[in-house]
């Protein structure tokens, strides 16, 4: 079969893409306005990629067409949507096309507000670190896994579960279509406001995810109020996780450094040191979550296991160093929604407690964006020097109650934080160009943050090195 994937950067698209491959299947791709990791990482995919949207980028032999969801494809009204329904080509979203794929395997779904795409990727890191071959299915790239998509040899197929709707005209959340056996759910914090208004709204995909795993399946689960408030929905088995001491697996003697030592408690009691080079406490949350999980299907050993978290080298945009020689370190972390951005806030003051914090940030995501979620800039930045504001997109705005640029930094600086709002690139390097030399930069966003995360760090290096 030959697969055509109009939006093939987007990091779910690349991934399926990828697996289809694996499974045997020929595959294309084609996008636009493209920007690094992804496009960098879909050029190095060895499969034809073409970055315009042309009726001629479909080959003469073509089954489907998966096509993307983000609002830039022109959906429906896209020319290679236009060309594959002339020629009477199936058109499908890369959430359907998994869920048909993948039904006769064992689908571990990996799930939450935050923390899916890292607990994916350790998750899978662990298991071929253990030599156990599981596919996979990971909507970020990790440098210590080949690819983001892998059918792989066994039963077992991990996947990220996306809450968030298959595409124009069908509102399921994507995770609704996977057929999930085992279910580690990381969080449950309201997020994605365009779709979901109201809290009730966002959980009500998730209960149905618990609705669809079998009787005698596995949830484990994160112990949060709201979670316990709708585990009751799901008829499998429930093993429950935190930082802090509960009745399922728990983080303990926690010694934050470069080299993060911790114990992970069993619920028998017994106690198993490990260690993470991964920043912040939400990323001992997300170890805990996995290690649970692994152990209790009895995946891996726990010499393997431990193996496995402290060679893990996390995901791209979750908090990477990009500068090499600059004392003023450049952290970019991944902001689509406030919790992301928090948690990236909270794990730099924790590791830095006595660096100023600069933070510069793209308001990228339709829920950054909405007037719905504008408290969510009162709190956001607490803690931050200073915070850098560049405008937001206009792409897919008709569909939200849009704020504008100055409304956001009206937000922010009547919440008492030093805020800027730079329009370039150029504009951003000059405002970074006068430190001190004491302090830490974080660039967040879930966008092309105007090409920063590329052009500043060798800036940062001649100036700070």
């Amino acid at each position: 079969m030959h697969i055509h994937f109009t939006g093939v950067a987007g990091a779910g698209m690349s991934a399926v893409a990828l697996m289809m491959r694996d499974a045997g299947h020929q595959v294309s791709g084609s996008d636009e306005d493209v920007f690094p990791p992804m496009s960098t990482y879909v050029a190095g995919l060895g499969f034809p990629v073409t970055y315009r949207f042309d009726a001629a980028n479909l080959p003469d032999h073509l089954d489907v067409l998966v096509l993307g969801t983000s609002a830039k494809l022109g959906g429906q009204d896209n020319v290679e949507v236009a060309a594959a329904r002339a020629r009477g080509v199936r058109i499908t979203t890369f959430a359907e096309l998994v869920g048909e794929a993948t039904k006769g395997r064992e689908n571990i779904v990996v799930a939450g507000s935050f923390g899916k795409s890292t607990c994916t990727a350790l998750m899978a890191h662990i298991l071929r670190s253990a030599d156990y071959d599981a596919g996979w299915m990971i909507g970020a790239i990790s440098p210590s896994l080949p690819v983001t998509g892998h059918w792989g040899s066994r039963h077992e197929m991990l996947l990220e579960g996306d809450e968030y709707i298959v595409g124009n005209g069908d509102t399921r959340s994507k995770f609704a279509l996977y057929h999930p056996r085992r279910l580690l759910l990381t969080s449950l914090i309201h997020d994605h406001v365009n779709v979901f208004p109201t809290f009730h709204d966002y959980e009500a995909p998730f209960i149905e995810l618990m609705h669809a795993l079998p009787r005698g399946g596995l949830m484990v689960a994160r112990e949060h109020s709201a979670i316990r408030k709708i585990a009751a929905e799901t008829h499998a088995h429930t093993v429950w996780y935190d930082t802090a001491p509960c009745d399922g697996w728990f983080s303990e003697d926690v010694a934050y450094g470069d080299t993060t030592t911790f114990k992970l408690a069993r619920p028998d009691g017994e106690r198993i040191g490990l260690t993470t080079t991964l920043l912040g406490a939400h990323n001992i949350e997300n170890i805990v979550g996995v290690c649970a999980f692994l152990l209790e299907r009895d995946l891996v050993s726990q010499e393997k296991l431990a193996r496995g978290v402290a060679s893990f080298e996390g995901i791209r945009r979750r908090l990477d160093r990009l500068t090499k020689t600059s004392r003023v370190p450049l952290i970019e972390g991944f902001g689509s929604s406030y919790e992301k951005a928090r948690s990236a806030i909270d794990a730099l003051q924790l590791h830095y407690p006595t660096r100023p914090l600069i933070v510069v940030f793209e308001p990228h995501t339709f829920s950054w964006r909405s007037k719905d979620a504008l408290s969510w800039y009162d709190t956001v930045f607490e803690g931050a020097a200073r915070v850098l504001i560049i405008p937001p997109p206009g792409h897919g705005a008709e569909s939200h109650h849009q704020s504008t640029h100055a409304e956001i930094l009206e937000r922010v600086y009547a919440a008492g934080i030093s805020v800027e709002g730079p329009t370039s690139a150029q504009a951003v390097t000059e405002s970074l160009s006068h430190l001190k030399g004491d302090e830490i930069v974080l660039l967040l966003s879930s966008g092309p943050l105007l090409g920063l995360p590329d052009s500043l760090p060798p800036v940062m290096d001649r100036l700070y090195g």
